[in-house]
């Protein structure tokens, strides 16, 4: 593998690269922080590496707002486009797929049966629709486009539920503060007793990692009801 790699960056117009190592730069874009400095093969910007030839102080600050060489390079590995090896490519593309795949477990159920579809199901879907998963932008960026096409393989549906939940004393405090990351509280009520009774909202496709969690915390005590 070589050791050098490009990554490259526009800006309504002007083009930017730096020079990076391969395998640094990849985890980075993989969301493993690492010294920026550590990554970076030399601390030069260019407009084009290959003829060594830079932009002016000016251009630089219009499009980074700073002419801070580790700033910028920052900004350009988090929103630019890696030269990928054969074999980088592959890795990217499979993390990339598995966060999408999770994602659509996660928001998306049959409408048939108001359970999320299992990953398993997902990840066929996405082969026999042969979809492609762009291993450079982000889910948010390309899950739209992803479930419209998965839509005529496999029946999709966002929708939220609420679940009534209830939390014995014991594991109350500890209970409430994982309701509050996983979904939106529409009701809580504290018992004289300590326990917890609330109404949480969430994707219907999010039940089961809840209903885990939940079991998780509270050994299986906590109830879990799907309100009508």
């Amino acid at each position: 593998m070589t050791d050098v790699t490009i990554v490259r960056y526009s800006h309504e117009g002007e083009k930017f690269e730096i020079l990076v190592k391969p395998d640094p730069a990849l985890d980075y874009k993989l969301g493993k922080k690492k010294d920026i400095s550590a990554i970076m093969v030399s601390d030069e910007i260019y407009t084009d590496s290959g003829k060594g030839t830079k932009p002016s102080t000016e251009k630089l600050i219009k499009a980074f707002k700073t002419e801070d060489v580790l700033e910028i390079a920052e900004i350009m590995l988090r929103k630019g486009d890696l030269n990928l090896t054969t074999e980088q490519r592959r890795k990217m593309v499979e993390e990339k797929r598995k966060q999408i795949v999770s994602y659509i477990a996660k928001t998306f159920v049959d409408p048939r049966t108001h359970l999320p579809h299992p990953p398993v199901r997902i990840e066929q879907a996405l082969k026999d629709g042969r979809i492609t998963v762009d291993p450079q932008k982000s889910v948010d960026e390309q899950v739209k486009d992803i479930v419209e096409k998965l839509r005529s393989i496999i029946p999709m549906k966002s929708e939220n539920i609420d679940l009534e939940i209830t939390i014995p004393a014991q594991y109350a405090s500890q209970s409430f503060a994982v309701l509050k990351s996983i979904g939106s509280l529409k009701k809580e009520e504290w018992q004289n007793n300590g326990s917890l009774k609330a109404i949480l909202e969430i994707p219907a496709g999010a039940r089961p990692n809840v209903i885990d969690r939940l079991g998780s915390i509270t050994k299986g005590s906590a109830t879990v009801e799907v309100m009508k």
